[in-house]
């Protein structure tokens, strides 16, 4: 099954963080990718929310905007794919994110339709 592992932290202080904090932090999420085993399909570190849009469509017209959904104390700020057996293996593996120690990672089970 594929699980979706969204990473959520503080912004403002990852963007406060020396340029050797965030190198550590960034070597910790090479030896997880190397760790594990080959179940991660995907996975990015996204953009600042400053850099995001948001697009709604309301009554047949497309509503753009700048910034993300909503504020909030953590945002987004990554996320894996995983091929796993199972979501409780979908959470083991997504508590060896580095994020999860200081912010909080979102598992989720991606819906896959059946193709008989």
């Amino acid at each position: 099954m594929k699980v979706l592992a969204l990473i959520y932290g503080d912004e403002a202080s990852w963007e406060a963080a020396s340029e050797e904090a965030r190198n550590t932090v960034m070597t910790q999420y090479r030896a997880f990718g190397e760790s594990a085993d080959g179940r991660i399909l995907e996975g990015a570190e996204l953009a600042p929310t400053r850099a995001a849009t948001t697009v709604r469509v309301r009554n047949g017209k497309t509503i753009v905007t700048d910034g993300p959904y909503a504020e909030t104390k953590e945002q987004l700020g990554g996320f894996y794919v995983f091929e796993v057996e199972s979501l409780d293996e979908g959470a083991e593996l997504a508590a060896g994110i580095p994020g999860a120690a200081h912010g909080a990672v979102e598992v989720r089970a991606a819906h896959e339709e059946d193709s008989e």
